[in-house]
């Protein structure tokens, strides 16, 4: 995704998947504790369903939007962590595995205390 973005502009932005299908909104954006950088965004899939993490490595914002390389069904499927609370090492590794991706883009292993916080929609 592109680094010179702020995070918060994502943050009620519309997410599609790969094929074009309208995900949701993005409701949380969750960034590496040690880099700052936006790992992970939390899209909320329906009015009475839950929220979705997706990785922001490799989705694109493009048009105002959240451009999500998978499939509607993987990223309904992605294991549920709840949201507003950090993503522990343990969970990050799960979700890259859902995905099939190797591991953080750039970062290589998750180091055991890597940890990831919120960037929430709303002020604190």
């Amino acid at each position: 995704m592109q680094t010179d973005i702020d995070p918060r502009s994502l943050i009620g932005r519309k997410a599609f998947d790969r094929q074009g299908a309208k995900i949701g909104t993005v409701d949380e954006v969750y960034l590496d504790d040690a880099t700052g950088v936006p790992e992970w965004a939390a899209v909320r899939t329906g009015l009475f369903t839950r929220d979705a993490f997706v990785p922001l490595e490799p989705s694109e914002f493009v048009d105002g939007a959240l451009l999500i390389p998978f499939d509607r069904a993987l990223i309904k499927d992605a294991p549920d962590f709840g949201v507003g609370r950090h993503l522990s090492p343990e969970q990050e590794l799960q979700l890259y595995r859902h995905y099939g991706l190797d591991s953080a883009p750039s970062a290589g292993p998750v180091a055991p205390d890597r940890d990831f916080g919120r960037l929430a929609g709303q002020e604190e």
